[in-house]
Formats: C-alpha cells, sequence, structure tokens
C-alpha cells in the first residue's frame, strides 16, 4: 500500500490505452491522501475481486497474488495491489466497476455523486476512489472529515470516561485513606499502652542485667583460674607426648634397622642359592654334552639279564638297539623328559608314510596325530613345512601343536636348526627327520635326532 501512502511516487501523467474509457483518466491533479481506514478499505475490496478479473485484464503482477488464499490476499498482496491501482488507471477503472456492481445500492448512488446520509463514510470514499464519479473527492475529503471527527468524538469520550474513572478512584482513595486514618489512630494508642509496658519491663530487664554482669564477672574469675590450672596439666602432658614420642621414634629407627638386616641376610642367602644352582645346572649341561648320553634303553637289572644270557654277538646287538633312531619305545622316553619339546620335519615324515597322499592331506594327517601326542604328554610340539609349497587356507593347528612353514630362500631344515638353536641350554628337544644332515646338526647343539618311522609307528599304535 506504499503507493498509495505517498503519492508522489505516482507517474506525473498515467498512460490510457486506446479505446478505455478516459473519463477520468485525464485528470492528472495529484492523488488525495487517503485515510488510514479508507487505504485498508480499498485494498480489501481490490483483493477480494482480483480473482473475479478475466486472465487477459489481469496485470502480470497481480497474477501470483490472485492466486493467494482470500484470508492472506490482502495482507501478503496488499503492497503490489495499491502500487497497481495508482500505477494503471485501466486496472483500476475494470476492478473498480466490479467492486461498485457488487456493491449494489450504495455502488449506485456513490457512482451518481450522492453519498447515502446512513452510509459507512469509510465505504463510501473507498468506493468513490475506485470508480471516481463527479466530484469523488469531494467524497473522499467527506469520508476523512467523518472518520476525523469520529476519532475526535471517541478521544473526547475516552477522556470524559478516564476523568470519571479518575474521580470515581479518588473518592474511594479518600474514603479508604478515611479509614486507615481509623486504623492508625487506633493503632498509635494501643503503641502508646504497649510502650509504657515495655518502659516497665526495660527497668526490670536492666536491673536483671547487671545482677548477670556481677554474676558473670565473679564466673569470669573462676574460669581464668581453671584455664591456669588446665595449662599446667596441658603442657605437662605434652611434655610426656614428646618424651613418649621420642622413645617410638628410636624403636621405630631400631625395627628398620633389623628389617634391613634381615633382608640383606636374606639376600645374601638367595644370592649363594641362585649361584649353587646355577653352578650344578651349568656343570650338568657340559657334563651331559660332553659324554653325549642319551636316555637309558634299560636299567641295571636288564643289563644283568642280558648277561646271564649272553651268546656269541649279543653285545653289537644291544648296541645296535640302543642306537636304534626308528625305535618308538625310545621316542616316548624321550617325551617323557621334562619340558621336552619335540620339532618334526613335516613333509621328511609324510612323504615316508603318506607319498600316496595329496600334499594338503598329508599336512592334516600328520597335524592331527601330532595333536593326539601333544594331549597325551603335554608336551610342546612343533611342525615344520618347506614355504615353496605352502597353501591357504590351512585349518587351524590342535591345542599344543605349532604349525610353521619355511620362508622364501630358506629350508624347513634351517629352520628347525634355528628352532633348536634358540632354545636354553639343557632342555630336552627331540627332533624328528630321516635327513642325515639335519640329525646330525641338530645334535651337535643338544638335540635328540630321532628317525621319521620312530613318529610313524608311533602314530599308527595310536
Amino acid at each position: 500500500m506504499s503507493a498509495l501512502l505517498n503519492p508522489d511516487d505516482r507517474p506525473e501523467e498515467e498512460a490510457v490505452p486506446e479505446g478505455a474509457d478516459v473519463s477520468h483518466a485525464t485528470d492528472v491533479a495529484p492523488e488525495p491522501v487517503l485515510p488510514e481506514a479508507v487505504r485498508q478499505r480499498i485494498t480489501v475490496l481490490a483483493a477480494a475481486a482480483l480473482p473475479g478479473l478475466p486472465a487477459d485484464e489481469m496485470p502480470v503482477a497481480l497474477r501470483r497474488v490472485a492466486r493467494f488464499a482470500p484470508n492472506r490476499r490482502a495482507r501478503l498482496g496488499g503492497r503490489d495491489i495499491a502500487a497497481q491501482l495508482v500505477a494503471d488507471p485501466v486496472f483500476r477503472q475494470r476492478i473498480g466497476a466490479r467492486i461498485v456492481a457488487e456493491s449494489g445500492d450504495l455502488g449506485a448512488a456513490v457512482t451518481s455523486g450522492v453519498a447515502p446520509a446512513a452510509a459507512d463514510p469509510v465505504e463510501v470514499a473507498a468506493l468513490a476512489y475506485l470508480a471516481r464519479p463527479e466530484g469523488w473527492r469531494d467524497l473522499i475529503d467527506a469520508a476523512g472529515d467523518a472518520v476525523r471527527a469520529e476519532a475526535d468524538s471517541a478521544a473526547v469520550t475516552a477522556q470524559l470516561r478516564a476523568a470519571e474513572q479518575r474521580a470515581v478512584r479518588a473518592e474511594h482513595d479518600r474514603t479508604v485513606a478515611r479509614v486507615e486514618a481509623d486504623k492508625l489512630r487506633d493503632e498509635l494508642a494501643r503503641v502508646r499502652e504497649e510502650l509504657g509496658q515495655l518502659r516497665e519491663e526495660a527497668r526490670t530487664t536492666a536491673k536483671a542485667l547487671r545482677e548477670a554482669q556481677a554474676a558473670q564477672k565473679r564466673a569470669a574469675d573462676l574460669l581464668a583460674t581453671e584455664k591456669g590450672r588446665a595449662s599446667r596439666v596441658s603442657l605437662d602432658h605434652e611434655a610426656e607426648i614428646r618424651r613418649l614420642r621420642s622413645r617410638l621414634a628410636d624403636a621405630e629407627a631400631a625395627a628398620a634397622t633389623g628389617k634391613q638386616a634381615a633382608k640383606d641376610a636374606r639376600a645374601v642367602d638367595d644370592a649363594r642359592l641362585w649361584l649353587l644352582l646355577e653352578t650344578i645346572n651349568q656343570a650338568a649341561t657340559g657334563l651331559r654334552r660332553e659324554l653325549a648320553l642319551g636316555p637309558a634303553d634299560k636299567l641295571p637289572a636288564d643289563f644283568v639279564a642280558d648277561t646271564s644270557a649272553e651268546r656269541p654277538g649279543a653285545p653289537e646287538r644291544s648296541r645296535a638297539r640302543a642306537q636304534d633312531t626308528d625305535d618308538p619305545g625310545r621316542l616316548d622316553q624321550l617325551l617323557a623328559l621334562p619340558r621336552a619339546h619335540l620339532i618334526v620335519d613335516g613333509y621328511n615324515v609324510t612323504k615316508r608314510g603318506f607319498a600316496d597322499m595329496s600334499l594338503e592331506q598329508q599336512r592334516k594327517r600328520l597335524i592331527t596325530g601330532l595333536g593326539g601326542i601333544a594331549a597325551q604328554t603335554g608336551d610342546e610340539v612343533t611342525c615344520v613345512f618347506d614355504g615353496a609349497e605352502r597353501v591357504h587356507g590351512l585349518p587351524p593347528a590342535p591345542r599344543g601343536v605349532r604349525v610353521l612353514f619355511s620362508r622364501k630362500g630358506t629350508t624347513a631344515d634351517e629352520l628347525i636348526r634355528q628352532l633348536v638353536r634358540a632354545e636354553p641350554p639343557g632342555r630336552p628337544v627331540v627332533v624328528v627327520s630321516s635327513d642325515r644332515e639335519v640329525a646330525d646338526g641338530v645334535r651337535r647343539h643338544g638335540a635328540y635326532p630321532m628317525g621319521a618311522d620312530s613318529l610313524l609307528r608311533r602314530l599308527s599304535r595310536s
């Protein structure tokens, strides 16, 4: 509605299409200043009649506004409608004709230049602005005067009403003041009476206070005497506590010295015991390596029994049996040693025992059998395969069995020797392989070599 609020924004001379009704189009006088109520009513009437215009008569700027909901059209599109009414006389004439026609008798009267006495001056001024009959400015001015008169009358009425309300409030306030004054007089009399009583009580209280102060002075003197006595007793107690703390500190120091002495003595004993055990362990390890002794196949009683039944060639056969690396019984004796470690040359064993199977089946059968040995003996078991034939997807090894593949560029034999060298001196390590080079190499490092047949026989018994 800014176009209606500021007439200077209107072009100096409105263009009217050829053939249009120009009965009022040549009026180039400035737009009248419309009262706010008239401006709002013009916008509401134009917004309500806007959808009724044919599409070819609808200004392009208002086509979007015409699609708004009726209750939102004047509120959201009022500015565009007002600007179009000022800038486009043809549009104002067309929309005005529709609005006047819909107003019935009032519209006809305004078109003829007559304003009915009982009609709303705002409605008359809005229709006159749109229809613009002869003397329409006078109708708008009359409506403005009527609106202003009504506003002034309403203001005077409001002032009179406010004055009456103030008079009523003033009378009420005077009444309340009289009542409050009566209450205050009664309250003053009561306060004076209470004041007399309070003065009497104050005299009595002052006398009691003087007596209490005298008694307090006597109690303070007695308290000072008792405090001095208590202070002397406290000093004596503190001196005794200091003496006791000194004795306690001496006792704690003596106890700490005793604990440290006991700790040092125990450390010396532990060092001596560790040195003794380490000496015994190293001596046993060195002796076993020097003599190259393995577990005995026979007990002393067995030798006595063999001597009684000796015949030519018997000692050589017994000696051969003692050195037999394919004897499963000897393998069992070695695995019975404490914390034994069994290392198996995988393909060396499988190609001797399961050569007719595929490599995958050979590995699976050997590892399964080693799992049974690990479960029975509780020993550590490691199975080594050449990495060149390693396959992916190998099933998980049984509990207690470690499966290793040699890396690229190394062989299973080298990995076995590395495992043997990694073990601490003195631990029983059993290596199963029929490869003579492997057997000789691990024997030099203190391991017990056994042939592949000893393990195959041991597995066949399981």
